[in-house]
């Protein structure tokens, strides 16, 4: 009995369900531990996306309109939001250094350089590039929200940047203009070697002066010669301009150049001319100041230039009447009748049929003889048009915005140059262009038409009267612009028309050989005056 009572007791401890807890575990042990690498690489994952990795994208918040520089000052910007706060950045820093405040401006311009070599480091691990953006960027925003505290904010900045963009515009405006004037009188000054050279010349002359050569005479009136003429103060420059002529020419001995000067320069200028033979060619000198006919009673710019305001308007820049001239146009030459004189041909050269007007700044590279047998068809003058550039048309020159220009004359009509012309004396007398002239220059006194110079009249006072010639027989522009190597050995006549003449130290060096070619530096007076 008590063997059974121990046998039944013992069945009663459940032995079997321990072997199965037993086998349970014994089996699926693996599993569990599968189960957990997963959890714990779940919780790196979920560390590492949400704790240092860069959020390129910020919170976005319903409730708060988006606003552009907060966006740039907020701490949770990165890359892009960095490269907008350093352009913000360094406008900021002009603005503080703009105020006196140059601690925040070093602070500004400090951190803007820690940026960019940031911005340009070589390649990093993302985690590390991630942290320092955002440190960065949140330095940037601090600066940033520091500035703005001081009222540097973008419309402070943008008004204090106009007015350093006025004041900036301002002193380039007015450097421009200092370098104008400067130019102008460089332009104007006569450089010491030609000065010396006028007053040797001109003791020259006293000491032996003598009349033109008998055989010259004839030649002055003889209307089948070739017939130039110069107006000019300045010696040497036409020297050079007689000289390149003859040697050019096939039959220099037919050439005939009658000169005109003012009397300070008279003497010079017949001295030098008496010295020298210039190949056969005859060569006549006169002095403007002789003319009789040359007064105010007949040549309105005389008249003009003896009005108060006009003496203002080129002396005093327009002062006295509150209006500001340019620079360009208070050059003595606009005052001088040597420049007004080519209106006036048929006065001058009375028993002449045509003749070729030449400016004293030319170089002639061929012979112009063709000129005098060119046809004209009728029109009184022969020149090379400028159009092929807007700025040379009718409304550079005039102002159109006057009335009578806008009924007479279109404002796209093409423009020409002085310096190489045909003239037809005969089609002059016959279209009366001297009254033409003078009709325009007595409509002119309140100087509304144009202002100074001799171009803008000779436009109006010759209009439908031009005749076009071949480009290649006047080419410009040496003395102020880049010439084509081609058109400089195409052209008959070279113009250094521009404040950078070649006997000037401001010529352009590449061109003054072209010019110093037919200047005679072996002469004694050349050498004596030092003239280079």
């Amino acid at each position: 009995m008590r063997d059974s009572a121990r046998r039944r007791a013992a069945e009663f401890r459940r032995p079997s369900r321990r072997r199965w807890l037993s086998v349970w575990w014994g089996s699926l042990w693996w599993l569990w531990l599968l189960c957990g690498s997963l959890g714990v690489l779940l919780l790196l994952v979920f560390l590492l996306g949400h704790g240092s990795g860069p959020r390129l994208t910020p919170p976005l918040n319903p409730q708060r309109p988006l606003n552009l520089t907060e966006g740039v000052i907020e701490p949770w910007s990165t890359f892009e939001q960095l490269a907008v706060q350093m352009s913000l950045a360094k406008t900021l820093a002009v603005v503080a250094k703009e105020s006196n405040n140059l601690q925040l401006a070093w602070e500004l311009t400090t951190q803007i350089r820690s940026s960019q070599a940031l911005l340009s480091s070589p390649a990093l691990p993302p985690v590390m590039v991630a942290a320092e953006l955002d440190a960065a960027v949140r330095k940037m925003g601090l600066l940033l929200q520091k500035a703005r505290q001081l009222n540097y904010d973008g419309a402070a900045a943008i008004v204090k940047l106009k007015a350093r963009v006025q004041t900036m515009e301002e002193n380039a405006a007015a450097e421009k203009e200092k370098s104008t004037r400067y130019g102008q009188i460089a332009a104007e000054e006569l450089p010491k070697g030609l000065y010396c050279l006028g007053i040797q010349l001109t003791k020259e002359w006293y000491q032996r002066k003598g009349p033109i050569a008998a055989a010259s005479v004839p030649k002055l009136t003889n209307s089948k010669l070739q017939h130039f003429c110069v107006f000019s103060d300045n010696v040497l420059a036409t020297s050079v301009v007689v000289n390149s002529t003859v040697v050019n020419a096939e039959h220099p001995e037919r050439v005939v150049f009658h000169l005109v000067t003012d009397t300070v320069n008279y003497a010079a200028m017949r001295a030098w001319f008496s010295m020298h033979s210039f190949r056969g060619a005859a060569v006549e000198v006169q002095n403007v100041d002789k003319f009789t006919w040359l007064n105010a009673s007949y040549v309105p710019v005389l008249r003009q230039l003896q009005d108060s305001g006009t003496r203002s308007f080129y002396y005093s820049g327009g002062a006295a009447a509150g209006a500001k001239v340019e620079v360009k146009f208070r050059n003595p030459k606009y005052l001088s009748m040597l420049n007004h004189l080519r209106f006036y041909l048929p006065e001058v050269f009375p028993s002449l049929e045509k003749v070729v007007f030449l400016d004293d700044d030319v170089v002639v590279q061929r012979d112009l003889a063709p000129l005098f047998t060119a046809d004209l068809e009728g029109n009184v003058m022969g020149a090379v048009e400028t159009c092929m550039e807007t700025f040379h048309r009718f409304h550079k020159y005039l102002n159109f915005s006057h009335p009578l220009l806008r009924a007479h004359f279109d404002p796209d009509a093409c423009g020409w140059a002085f310096g190489m012309n045909v003239i037809d004396l005969k089609a002059w007398r016959k279209h009366n262009v001297t009254g033409i002239y003078h009709y325009w220059q007595e409509r002119n006194v309140d100087r509304t038409l144009w202002k100074l110079g001799s171009l803008p009249p000779g436009l109006l006072t010759f209009y439908g009267l031009v005749q076009r010639l071949d480009p290649d027989w006047h080419v410009l522009g040496l003395g102020y612009a880049a010439v084509e190597e081609a058109a400089l050995h195409r052209g008959a006549v070279l113009h250094w028309n521009g404040n950078q003449k070649p006997w000037l130290k401001i010529g352009n060096e590449r061109y003054k050989p072209i010019w110093n070619r037919y200047v005679d530096f072996s002469h004694p007076l050349i050498q004596q005056c030092n003239v280079h």
